[in-house]
Parts: C-alpha cells; sequence; structure tokens
C-alpha cells in the first residue's frame, strides 16, 4: 500500500466522522484508489481499509459506546434508512451508536460484493445491498 492510498483511507475516515462525505461518494473513492473493502470494529473504535491483495491500513476511529447484548436486525435496517435517506439531525457517529446499541459489533463494507455485512456477537448477521 502506497502513502496516497492511506491517506484516501484517512480522509474517508474523516470525512464519515464529520459528515462531510457520504457513504457512496466514500466507496467511490476507495475503491478509486484500489480498495477492495474495509471493516468497520464498533467495539475497538478501528476502522480497517483492504486492498485486494490482502495489504491493509488500520485506524482509529471513534467510540460509537456500548455494544448492546442481542442483536436487533430492525433496529439496524431502521438506521441504515435514516442513513440513506439523509434523515434530519442522522450523522454518522449516531449511526453508529444505534446500531451498536442494536448489537452489532461491527460491519464490512465488500466493493466487488455490493453490499455491507453487519455482525452480532453470536454471529448474527443483516446483508445490506448497495442501492441500485
Amino acid at each position: 500500500m502506497n502513502d496516497d492510498q492511506r491517506a484516501v483511507a484517512r480522509a474517508c475516515l474523516k470525512g464519515a466522522e464529520s459528515d462531510s462525505i457520504a457513504f457512496p461518494q466514500i466507496c467511490a473513492r476507495l475503491m478509486g484508489a484500489g480498495f477492495e473493502r474495509y471493516a468497520v470494529d464498533l467495539a475497538r473504535a478501528t476502522s480497517i481499509y483492504y486492498l485486494a491483495d490482502g495489504d491493509s491500513v488500520a485506524l482509529d476511529a471513534h467510540m460509537a459506546g456500548p455494544i448492546g447484548a442481542g442483536f436487533d436486525a430492525d433496529t439496524i435496517r431502521a438506521a441504515i434508512r435514516e442513513a440513506q435517506t439523509q434523515a434530519p439531525g442522522c450523522s454518522y457517529a449516531g449511526f453508529c451508536r444505534k446500531i451498536a446499541a442494536a448489537g452489532c459489533i461491527g460491519y464490512l463494507v465488500s466493493f466487488p460484493g455490493r453490499r455491507v455485512v453487519y455482525s452480532g456477537r453470536t454471529g448474527e448477521a443483516h446483508v445490506e445491498h448497495f442501492p441500485q
């Protein structure tokens, strides 16, 4: 991984956390820089950006708050819809807090798979396909 790719990953994380770059633009920038996927670990407050060859960069992220004991896919889906529609008052930090409270330990964004997989403590998952 080169310095430019690391800079793109940092800028995308900063843009998400400051609500200055929307998810579709983040995906476009990361794909344009050669990234294949990224994973957000809500429990450890870490985002990891991966190239297709497996090389990666791990960045410290904001803390989402406590992870709920049970996985509530309905609440996670509702938080996703709020983010997708840019509901008033919706922020990335608020989104992360909501899904963490709903038992999501983290999520994986796959660019070739065009999906996001939200995971729970005991292996539960909700798969959200990219909008068409």
